[in-house]
């Protein structure tokens, strides 16, 4: 059975704890397998920035993502608390392990790790994390965490790593973390192949998605994967149409292999929390039984 999921509204939610956890408190209570959340630690400002394309600029609201979910863990009980995604290159590799380890611990279990490599070069810069290496080096960044989750102590000396005699504690419930990839590049592609556990592929389920999900078994046949040991997730958004419009682009995922389906009810006209809430409540109801 595909599991269904909410995408946090972080940019029009505001700040009101109260509506915060009302929010994913509802997720549960409706049954939701999933809250999924994005990442930006920065928001550029469009106007001395014009060769950044993503989406979001200095005006967009983010809670941060393991801060916000180390407080829905203690207001939920079941719901997994997933990354879609966090940018992780950006960030120091320990650090992400030990504060993912601690969400895992608090939340007794639930965290998906989606990690991917951005496109907002400020950020990098600002945090000053490497901006041309970033792919490569997430690589060796999901091979650490993944040490560090399920040793007490490692001794690690890669290309960008070096950790002598050390670990975290505590350790995480889940061991390893799950670690999902965002992206659609051919190498993501083939990332997702060698290490990955599951893929978050946005857009629709249409001919892009379906040659890509090809592109995904392909390589996965040459690796001697098996493809039903990769995870995948898509997105549906709440601006295309209404819940009858959204069953059927959640069924569409489904036909593709989505093992996860989720609503994303930003930008689609939703003013307050109390909307939100709506509208994954709709939603919840015309996927019944997917």
């Amino acid at each position: 059975m595909t599991k269904i999921g909410a995408i946090f509204p972080q940019t029009e939610i505001g700040n009101d704890t109260g509506a915060i956890r009302e929010y994913a408190q509802t997720t549960e209570s409706l049954g939701f397998d999933f809250l999924l959340a994005f990442d930006h630690v920065l928001g550029a400002n469009a106007a001395s920035h014009p060769d950044l394309t993503g989406p979001y600029r200095h005006t967009d609201a983010f809670h941060e993502p393991f801060v916000l979910f180390g407080y829905l863990a203690a207001v939920t009980n079941s719901v997994e608390l997933a990354t879609g995604i966090i940018i992780l290159p950006q960030r120091q590799t320990a650090l992400v392990a030990k504060q993912a380890a601690a969400v895992d611990v608090l939340s007794n279990g639930r965290l998906r790790l989606g990690i991917g490599v951005g496109w907002n070069h400020v950020e990098y810069e600002a945090l000053n994390e490497n901006w041309r290496n970033r792919g490569a080096r997430s690589e060796e960044q999901i091979d650490v965490m993944r040490q560090l989750w399920t040793n007490e102590l490692i001794t690690y000396e890669g290309r960008w790593h070096k950790i002598t005699d050390a670990g975290i504690l505590p350790l995480p419930v889940q061991r390893p973390i799950p670690v999902w990839l965002g992206g659609a590049s051919d190498r993501t592609i083939r990332r997702i192949v060698n290490i990955g556990d599951g893929w978050i592929l946005t857009g629709r389920p249409d001919d892009r998605a379906k040659g890509l999900i090809e592109t995904l078994h392909t390589y996965a046949n040459k690796a001697s994967r098996d493809t039903a040991s990769i995870g995948l997730e898509g997105w549906v958004s709440a601006s295309i149409g209404g819940p009858d419009e959204w069953a059927k682009e959640a069924a569409g995922w489904k036909a593709l292999g989505a093992t996860h389906v989720s609503l994303n009810t930003m930008r689609a006209g939703f003013d307050t929390p109390a909307a939100h809430i709506d509208a994954i409540t709709r939603f919840k109801e015309a996927t019944a039984g997917l």
